[in-house]
């Protein structure tokens, strides 16, 4: 039987992590049948304790197509008799 990850995702330490500014923790997540590279960044150090404890950021694996919502379209019929 196949393990179904649909809508689920894990994230990991990230080893690669050179500088400040890339994420401490790196994984996948899937999301309604799309697969997105996920990314967490931990709170600061001295941070305030209202501030979140870790941060996200979520982005499309290239090699799948998102679907875009739909975008309506307007025709204009410039023989229309306008009378100004």
């Amino acid at each position: 039987m196949e393990y179904d990850n649909s809508n689920r995702g894990a994230i990991w330490g990230n080893k690669k992590k050179a500088t400040e500014n890339h994420p401490d923790f790196t994984g996948e997540i899937n999301v309604n049948g799309v697969d997105f590279w996920l990314s967490g960044w931990k709170r600061k150090e001295g941070a305030s304790p209202s501030s979140p404890a870790m941060s996200f950021s979520v982005r499309p694996k290239e090699d799948q197509q998102i679907q875009q919502p739909a975008t309506a379209s307007i025709s204009i019929d410039d023989d229309d008799d306008v009378p100004f």
